[in-house]
Order: structure tokens, then sequence, then C-alpha cells
């Protein structure tokens, strides 16, 4: 079966955001002085090819643990859908 992940990968709350802080003072400077605690991340979409549902989540869960992420200093979330 084919499956469609969604993974977004953020810093972690602990971990200063020099990108999100920029982007803020960016916003900041535009008047939009409402905008607050901006971070950046990444939005990752890929197919994976698998048995069911648990084994196509075991190898997202893999690929972000082993590659995606950088666990010291990010999080991460995936969504599965079947295609």
């Amino acid at each position: 079966m084919k499956f469609f992940a969604e993974i977004d990968i953020m810093p972690q709350k602990e971990i200063l955001d020099p990108q999100g802080k920029a982007v803020k003072l960016g916003l900041h400077n535009l008047n939009m002085d409402t905008i607050d605690n901006v971070r950046i991340g990444k939005h990752i979409r890929l197919e994976v090819d698998a048995a069911s549902e648990e084994d196509a989540r075991t190898t997202i869960d893999a690929a972000c643990r082993q590659l995606l992420a950088n666990l010291i200093m990010e999080e991460y979330s995936f969504t599965l859908k079947a295609a």
C-alpha cells in the first residue's frame, strides 16, 4: 500500500530560533506588532510503500529520527494517510 506522510519539524521550545526572531523583527518593521513568538521550521511531504499503516508509521518515524530531524535541537510530528 502507498501512504502519504506530512512531517513537521520545529526547533524545540528551549532552543533559540534566529530565523524566527528575524522574521518577527521584519513583521514588526511592517507595523504588524500583534504578531509574536515566530518559529521557523520545515515541512516535508513524502510517499512510502508499506504493507500496513503501522509499518508506514515505523518507517516514517525511523526516517525522522535517523535523518530528517536533529533530535538534539528539533522535535517532529507527522500525519499519515492512505493513498
